[in-house]
């Protein structure tokens, strides 16, 4: 698991210290972000997923904006499985 807070603190560091964190041989990578994933993606690269919300306008307790979008603790244990299992 990384955390990466700043995607534009962590393109700025040399590659190397990049390719410490993300291993370029570890292809099976899944993102979550509580907001639009498109950032994501060039993170996990090619084979990489992104879970994320896509849409906007909707109005709720985030609990429930989650589950209805999917963005849920069983749903990433899913995309996480099938990514390591491929």
């Amino acid at each position: 698991m990384v955390s990466v807070p700043s995607q534009e603190i962590f393109a700025k560091q040399p590659s190397d210290y990049r390719n410490q964190v993300l291993l370029p041989a570890v292809t099976a990578r899944l993102a979550i972000e509580a907001a639009h994933p498109m950032s994501w993606y060039r993170l996990v690269g090619d084979k990489g997923e992104v879970l994320g919300i896509e849409k906007f306008g909707a109005s709720a307790p985030y609990q429930r904006i989650y589950q209805e979008y999917g963005l849920t603790a069983e749903n990433a244990v899913k995309k996480a499985q099938a990514l390591v299992s491929r």
